[in-house]
């Protein structure tokens, strides 16, 4: 079982050749700017979703539950709105899904500081150092997320 368990975040879990720091900012629902470096000493999931996307939809939750789990850890969670959508209509869709993690704010690019986005959601997540380790294409869940900072954290702690 473990031997699966270790295989499966192998293969959701890949894409990833940043090396080094990554750094951008975004605005969030209320045109406020921040910046990924802030939250440098945590590890990071960054979920990049839009409102017409069903998986991103059906992920939400637990996304909710790890980020409410962990927020006063050593973990972060931030749902970054990828689709050009109206600031209102966005803002009655994140509490209509009692979004409670930040919710920043890009249009769709082609190449984003983390990478390439090919489907929606993407999920990146990126060590307390600001280097992004990992990339899952699809919807995760707060299992995933927790069993790979876990791993990683452990694997950190044997160096």
């Amino acid at each position: 079982m473990r031997l699966l368990t270790a295989f499966t975040l192998l293969v959701l879990w890949s894409g990833i050749a940043a090396a080094e720091a990554v750094d951008y900012s975004l605005p969030d629902l209320e045109g406020k700017t921040h910046e990924l470096a802030d939250y440098r000493g945590k590890w990071v999931v960054v979920n990049y979703w839009a409102t017409w996307c069903p998986p991103c939809q059906e992920e939400i939750p637990d996304l909710v539950d790890f980020y409410e789990r962990y927020k006063d850890k050593d973990v972060m969670v931030i749902g970054i709105n990828y689709e050009d959508i109206g600031s209102e209509q966005l803002k009655a869709f994140v509490d209509s899904f009692m979004i409670s993690y930040p919710i920043w704010r890009s249009k769709p690019l082609p190449l984003t500081p983390l990478g390439s986005i090919p489907g929606l959601p993407t999920t990146f997540i990126i060590d307390p150092q600001g280097t992004p380790v990992a990339r899952q294409v699809g919807p995760i869940t707060d299992k995933q997320l927790e069993d790979y900072i876990a791993q990683k954290k452990k694997a950190n702690a044997s160096r």
